[in-house]
C-alpha cells in the first residue's frame, strides 16, 4: 500500500505535488465525522442550505483561474478546457442550489385520510471520481447530494487529487459545515474499497471503467447499497449522405480528440454512408491535422497529452505509432505522454472498433443504408452516447430511437449538459446523473398516511 501519491504533470513528467493517502482507519473516521455533520445539515432550512451552496459556487467562481491551473498541472488539460471545467463546477452548484427548495413530494388521493410523500436524504454518500474530468464529474455527484441534505466523501483518482482537495478548502471558506464534504485521496483498492464496503455509506457514485464498475456493483450488492454507475463507451458518429458533409467532417475531430480522446462519450466510431465516404475522408484529413496539439498552457492548444505513461501504452497496444493509418496528426517530441491524433479505416468487428481505447483514435466504417447504420452502431457492449448527421427530421427521430444509447445529438456532438439527464444503456452504466431529477437520486421516498376518520371515542367525547 502506498502512503503518498506522486502527482505528475503529464506534459512534462515532473512531480508537481505529493499527497498523503487515506487508510481504511482514516476512512472509518471520516465516515463518522460525515454522519455527524449530515444530521445537522439535513436540519438546516432549505433556503439557508441553498444560500450556502450558492456561496460555495461564488467562491469557486472567484478561484476559477487557480483551479484551472491545478487541472492543467495534474491532468494536462488545455487551459481553455480546464477553465470550462472549473466553471462547470460553479454552474452545477448553482443549479443544485436551485433544486433545494423544489425537492417536493406528492399528495396521493386515498380513502379515509391524506397520503403524502416526502424525500429524505440518504445520509453519507461516497463519490468516486475519475481522472479524465476530475472537477466536473466530481461535482456531478457532490452538488446534488449536498443539496438533497447528504454528506459527501469524495475519493478522487490517484493521478488527479489536487483540484478535489482545493474544492474541499473552498467549501469550508464558503461556510459548509466541517466534515460535511471531505476529500479522501488514495488508491482504489485500498481507500476506494474501504469506502464502498463501509456500512455507514448509504450510496456509491462511481465513474470509470466497466470492469471496475462491475466489481463495485458486486460489493454494493452484498449490502443492498444504492449505486450509480457511469462507465465506458464506444460511441458512434453516424454521417448520412444527405447531411451537410462539410459540417460533419469539420466537427468530427473535436468529437474524438477533445480531452485527448479520454472521454467516455468520445465518438470514436465514425460511420459514414458509402456514397459519401470518399468525400468525407477528403474533408476529414485536413480537419484532423489542423487540430492544435501542444503545451496545455498555450491558449491556442486544443489537445494535450494523455494522462500517464500507462495510458499511452494502452493506446499503443491498440495502435502502435508505426501502424498503418488513414490519417495521423503530429505530437510533440521529448518529455510528456503524447500520442498523435490517429484515424483508422476498419470493419465493425475490428478490436479497435468495439473496445474502448480512451485515446485520440477513431475508426471510420462505411455503411449502406439506415438499417445497416443502426446495426453497426448497436454492435457493441456499450451504449453511452452518439451523434447522427442528417437533414431528414424523420430519419433523425427514427435513428435516435433505434440506437441503444442514453445520450444522442443530431447535427451536433453536444450531449452532456448539467440541466439534462445523463447515463448509459447496456454496459455503460446504471442510473442517471444531472438534470432536473438529480437531487431525487440522493433521497429515499417516504410515504406517510394521515387518517382523517373520526374515531368512536372522539365521537363520544364530542357528543358530551
Amino acid at each position: 500500500m502506498l502512503h503518498e501519491l506522486n502527482i505528475l504533470n503529464p506534459a512534462t513528467e515532473e512531480v508537481v505535488a505529493t499527497v498523503p493517502t487515506t487508510s481504511p482507519e482514516q476512512v472509518d473516521a471520516a465516515v463518522r465525522r460525515a454522519a455527524a455533520a449530515q444530521e445537522a445539515w439535513a436540519a438546516v432550512a432549505p433556503g439557508d442550505r441553498a444560500r450556502i451552496l450558492r456561496r460555495f459556487a461564488d467562491v469557486v467562481d472567484a478561484n476559477i483561474s487557480a483551479l484551472a491551473e491545478l487541472e492543467l498541472r495534474e491532468a494536462g488539460h488545455p487551459l481553455g478546457n480546464a477553465q470550462w471545467e472549473a466553471g462547470n463546477v460553479r454552474d452545477l452548484l448553482h443549479y443544485a442550489a436551485g433544486g433545494v427548495e423544489r425537492l417536493t413530494g406528492t399528495q396521493i388521493p386515498v380513502a379515509g385520510g391524506l397520503n403524502i410523500t416526502v424525500q429524505e436524504p440518504l445520509g453519507v454518500v461516497a463519490v468516486i471520481a475519475p481522472w479524465n474530468f476530475p472537477m466536473p464529474i466530481a461535482a456531478w455527484g457532490t452538488a446534488p447530494a449536498l443539496a438533497a441534505g447528504n454528506a459527501v466523501l469524495l475519493k478522487p483518482a490517484e493521478t488527479t487529487p489536487l483540484t478535489a482537495l482545493r474544492l474541499a478548502e473552498l467549501a469550508l471558506e464558503a461556510g459548509l459545515p466541517e466534515g460535511l464534504f471531505q476529500v479522501l485521496p488514495g488508491e482504489g483498492p485500498v481507500t476506494g474499497t474501504a469506502l464502498v464496503d463501509h456500512l455507514g455509506v448509504a450510496k456509491v457514485v462511481f465513474t470509470g471503467s466497466t470492469a471496475t464498475g462491475r466489481q463495485i456493483a458486486a460489493r454494493c450488492a452484498a449490502q443492498t447499497k444504492r449505486l450509480t454507475l457511469e462507465l465506458g463507451g464506444k460511441s458512434p458518429n453516424i454521417v448520412f449522405a444527405d447531411a451537410d458533409i462539410e459540417a460533419a467532417a469539420a466537427a468530427a475531430p473535436g468529437s474524438f480528440l477533445d480531452n485527448t480522446g479520454q472521454d467516455c462519450c468520445a465518438r470514436s466510431r465514425i460511420l459514414v454512408q458509402r456514397t459519401v465516404y470518399d468525400r468525407f475522408m477528403e474533408l476529414l484529413e485536413p480537419a484532423v491535422k489542423a487540430f492544435t496539439v501542444g503545451d496545455p498552457a498555450d491558449p491556442a492548444t486544443q489537445m494535450g497529452p494523455l494522462i500517464s505513461a500507462a495510458q499511452r501504452e494502452r493506446v499503443r497496444s491498440y495502435v502502435p505509432e508505426d501502424a498503418p493509418a488513414a490519417i495521423r496528426g503530429e505530437a510533440p517530441a521529448g518529455k510528456g505522454f503524447w500520442y498523435p491524433a490517429t484515424v483508422l479505416e476498419g470493419r465493425p468487428d475490428d478490436r479497435t472498433a468495439v473496445e474502448e481505447i480512451f485515446g485520440p483514435v477513431a475508426v471510420v466504417i462505411p455503411f449502406d443504408d439506415e438499417a445497416d447504420a443502426v446495426r453497426i452502431a448497436n454492435a457493441t457492449d456499450y451504449g453511452l452516447s452518439g451523434s447522427l448527421w442528417t437533414r431528414d427530421v424523420g430519419r433523425a427521430l427514427r435513428v435516435s430511437r433505434a440506437v441503444a444509447a442514453g445520450n444522442l445529438s443530431v447535427n451536433s456532438h453536444s450531449s452532456v449538459r448539467y440541466w439534462t439527464p445523463f447515463g448509459g444503456f447496456k454496459q455503460s452504466g446504471l442510473g442517471r446523473e444531472l438534470g432536473p431529477d438529480a437531487l431525487t437520486a440522493f433521497t429515499e421516498t417516504k410515504n406517510i398516511f394521515i387518517s382523517t376518520e373520526i374515531s368512536t371515542q372522539n365521537s363520544t367525547e364530542e357528543s358530551k
